[in-house]
């Protein structure tokens, strides 16, 4: 176990309190912050003796911490919480660690590392991907954009819930590469969402296909945990549809920027927007078979 330090962590979502449960776990002198206190409140409820202090504002907590990690909803929330005049940044000693597992744009994770520079911030921008189970069993995997000293220094803090930490490249890099991260999961939901409604229509046995090939080169992750609660039209199972268009809104306006073509993400994008349109916006990812009709031959509104 690394040396305890003073650890504040801004954000105690499904993502955000199981990491920060997680280095409290470790020994660390936690402080807590959440937007809406009374999550704040319930968190320590539920994880008695672990928090140390329950901060009223991103600036509170940041007071006399040696690290402060953030995982809250998007750009405006994470500016908030870090550049604002009660945020992070106006209080954060010098010297100090700054990590970010919120996903957002590049550019922000860019700016806030300018920001951060003249305090000689150590900044990381490290998205994570695993989902809610990896977050509750310690597996994420995180990729990290910032100098190597700021990773270097974060990587002890990361290994309270984190399997693999990768060192992508400068500032903006690790939000980059998350992008990159969602854009194959849409991928692989969408072409799973509609080999799940083929073979419906085909009338084969599905726990059959999917013993036939999930072992060969179709195989994925999305094929093995969502294959079968898919076609039951299970879809609470944690990330939200609302979620991944932000994510995949990201991705398309990077890519714009950089001059990429994303012709499959974009398109994705829509069939995502269509089932938000059905209210399936809190469903998790895999609801995106709903758009597909159920029997062959179908048009019109999707099922």
């Amino acid at each position: 176990m690394s040396e305890p330090l003073n650890v504040s962590f801004l954000g105690l979502g499904v993502m955000g309190g199981a990491m920060a449960r997680h280095l409290g776990q470790a020994g660390h002198r936690l402080t807590i912050y959440n937007r809406t206190a009374t999550r704040a409140e319930a968190w320590q409820a539920a994880n008695p003796g672990l928090a140390t202090r329950v901060a009223s504002s991103p600036a509170e907590a940041a007071e006399g911490a040696d690290v402060v990690i953030t995982c809250v909803g998007n750009d405006d929330d994470l500016a908030d919480v870090v550049l604002s005049p009660t945020g992070a940044f106006s209080t954060l000693r010098r010297g100090a660690l700054f990590i970010d597992h919120t996903t957002v744009s590049a550019r922000i994770a860019r700016q806030i590392a300018v920001e951060g520079r003249d305090k000689e911030l150590l900044c990381v921008d490290a998205p994570v991907t695993g989902g809610q189970s990896g977050a509750e069993n310690g597996t994420l995997s995180i990729m990290c954009g910032g100098s190597a000293k700021a990773v270097d220094a974060a990587r002890a803090i990361l290994a309270a819930y984190a399997k693999r930490v990768v060192h992508v490249g400068k500032s903006g890099a690790g939000q980059t590469a998350k992008m990159a991260n969602q854009m194959c999961i849409a991928g692989a939901i969408a072409g799973l969402s509609e080999a799940i409604r083929f073979c419906q229509i085909a009338r084969l046995d599905l726990d059959k296909v999917f013993e036939a090939i999930s072992g060969g080169a179709a195989q994925s992750w999305q094929m093995d945990n969502r294959w079968h609660t898919a076609a039951k039209d299970e879809f609470d199972f944690g990330f939200a549809i609302d979620w991944m268009r932000k994510d995949l809104g990201l991705a398309i306006e990077e890519a714009r920027n950089l001059g990429a073509s994303v012709p499959t993400t974009a398109l994705i994008d829509q069939f995502y927007a269509d089932v938000q349109a059905l209210g399936g916006g809190r469903e998790d990812t895999s609801a995106l078979i709903r758009r597909l009709p159920r029997r062959g031959g179908e048009k019109g509104s999707p099922a």
